[in-house]
């Protein structure tokens, strides 16, 4: 996949396509950006709470209505999954890359590459040029390759799989607006399971979890208002006080 060529092909599209209006570009890049981390996998899930926040959307029946929409226009494929528990799935459409075909293949050392090459304009300083003539590590290779030495070549570990800290947590249901409570509560819970999910499979990344606790929290919550009626006020129209005297001609 061609990262430049997919984006241009989108914001041409979007130049003569009127029905857009900014939260649905808004949306499209955030699902784009999605797209882009999976490595432009055919289909991956996606979590509505982050999408909303990395899009500005504030309003769930405004991101419904954007995402039907971008669905129904062909910018992409939208399956809801109607389950806390899981994410919906998203299918990007190609729009106007159909001349270049997607092997779907990925070369983990092209990447590890391209993360160490970073060209800059100033000189380099520091750069260590062994004496067979090859640089490794080189911001700007000099013979026109860099070689990637083999020191900590092994694939990374997530650092995420549990919290650093109790202090962590706590001020990470804080800043996704959930109350401390909320925090130990769920710290509580997984360092009981010895952070381990409910079919006994080890946490990859427990803030990924975390969010999938308040989306279930916050699913609870709005299933359990207390429906509001005008009960009280019926039942004062009902039992009036007031005492009438019937006897009297009208």
């Amino acid at each position: 996949m061609n990262y430049i060529k997919l984006l241009n092909a989108a914001f041409e599209k979007f130049f003569f396509d009127d029905r857009l209006n900014p939260t649905h570009i808004s949306l499209y890049m955030a699902l784009f950006q999605e797209w882009n981390s999976s490595r432009f996998a055919s289909e991956f899930y996606v979590n509505r709470r982050e999408l909303m926040r990395v899009a500005k959307i504030g309003s769930k029946s405004t991101y419904h209505r954007c995402v039907t929409d971008l669905d129904s226009w062909k910018y992409l494929f939208y399956y809801p999954s109607n389950n806390p528990y899981k994410g919906s799935k998203i299918k990007m459409a190609i729009i106007g890359t159909s001349d270049e075909p997607d092997l779907g293949l990925y070369d983990p050392e092209l990447e590890q590459l391209a993360e160490r090459y970073h060209p800059i304009r100033e000189p380099v300083v520091y750069q260590h040029h062994p004496t067979n003539g090859q640089a490794v590590y080189p911001h700007r290779p000099v013979s026109g390759q860099a070689l990637v030495s083999n020191i900590n070549n092994t694939k990374q570990v997530n650092i995420n799989k549990q919290p650093n800290g109790r202090q962590a947590v706590l001020d990470f249901f804080i800043e996704k607006s959930f109350s401390a409570d909320e925090g130990k509560k769920f710290l509580e819970h997984y360092q009981a399971n010895d952070w381990k999910t409910s079919d006994g499979k080890e946490i990859r990344d427990w803030r990924a979890v975390a969010i999938n606790w308040m989306d279930r929290t916050e699913l609870f919550t709005e299933e359990n208002k207390p429906y509001k009626t005008g009960a009280s006020q019926i039942k004062d129209n009902l039992r009036t006080t007031k005492t009438k005297d019937y006897g009297q001609p009208l």
